[in-house]
């Protein structure tokens, strides 16, 4: 597959619409965890989504984060033992862990410490601290082994053709993949919807 033009990902946003706006407002917009509490929400957020759809994911974080801020363990709601415990351990650690990411040097390596966070999620919790960087998951690793590059190389080429942060052209690529407008298999692109509802 040749690689994706500037204008065809200017196509992917506008067939994003609404979503495609919301996504970009966001991503441009991010700032680093402003307290111990906006620090763990976001890494407990982050081992809810892995592996998991983002609807279901957004579901579990909520009654996660009901449970543990109303101080109980997060084994009382979330049914997965290894995440349940570094859930727990994030709230519990929040200040200590938060004064860690503020003087680690590498901030990826700093998220890829804590418990339940990987080599591929390091770099979705250090987007949701302000990271400019790409998270090589299955749909952006896909893309960027079509065209022979990394996931970063892919999205810091759009970035710079469009003028949005790397870590913006990423989100707006996944959401692409994960609603259907780009397949991240075939590299085709699907017709968007019309505005009317069909097709």
């Amino acid at each position: 597959m040749s690689a994706i033009t500037h204008d065809e990902f200017m196509c992917l946003v506008a067939a994003l619409g609404e979503q495609g706006q919301d996504d970009i407002s966001w991503s441009e917009n991010i700032k680093p965890p402003v307290d111990s509490d906006d620090f763990a929400s976001e890494a407990i957020f982050v081992i809810c989504n892995s592996g998991m759809k983002n609807t279901i994911a957004v579901k579990i974080f909520a009654k996660v984060m009901a449970a543990i801020q109303g101080g109980i363990s997060a084994f009382a709601v979330f049914g997965h033992p290894g995440k349940a415990k570094a859930i727990d351990v994030i709230w519990r650690d929040r200040e200590a862990l938060l004064a860690g990411y503020s003087a680690a040097p590498n901030k990826i390596e700093f998220c890829a410490s804590l418990p339940w966070i990987g080599g591929i999620t390091k770099y979705h919790l250090a987007k949701n601290f302000g990271a400019d960087v790409a998270k090589p998951d299955v749909h952006l690793q896909r893309l960027a082994d079509r065209e022979g590059v990394t996931a970063q190389e892919l999205c810091e080429r759009l970035a710079g053709t469009t003028g949005y942060r790397t870590a913006t052209v990423d989100v707006l690529l996944w959401r692409a993949c994960a609603n259907g407008i780009l397949d991240s298999r075939t590299g085709v692109f699907a017709a968007p919807p019309s505005i009317d509802g069909e097709g």
